[in-house]
């Protein structure tokens, strides 16, 4: 008993850990997270579908490769503009159908009436 305190004791991190923080991050971020992981997806399969490197992808879009890795992590919170370069090289959009996939889904209701209803909507039956 007293090797494993020891142990514990020698290998502890000298800073408390984090966890809880990096959790109430992961909750408050939910959405944006989806979204980017979303995106991360389906840029990994046009890539693989286009036998498409990430070094090829960062030169067509005019970044580096470590950016592109930072974005197929799924965790970089991107821009406007840097949405637009990934559909423009990858000729994809991405942007309403992962509004769809995050957010919604499209219905046809007895009319034939289709529109898209938010999963937070009060109105979603």
């Amino acid at each position: 008993m007293d090797r494993v305190v020891t142990y514990l004791k020698k290998n502890a991190s000298p800073e408390p850990s984090r966890w809880k923080e990096e959790v109430e991050w992961r909750r408050a971020n939910r959405g944006w997270l989806r979204y980017s992981q979303y995106v991360a997806i389906r840029m990994l399969s046009k890539m693989d579908e286009l036998h498409m490197t990430q070094s090829a992808l960062a030169e067509k879009m005019g970044c580096s490769q470590q950016y592109i890795s930072k974005v197929l992590k799924g965790k970089e919170n991107l821009s406007l503009e840097t949405l637009w370069k990934i559909e423009s090289a990858l000729e994809i959009d991405l942007v309403k159908s992962a509004l769809t996939f995050v957010n919604g889904y499209e219905r046809n209701n007895a009319a034939g009436d289709s529109r898209t209803h938010y999963l937070n909507d009060p109105g979603n039956p």
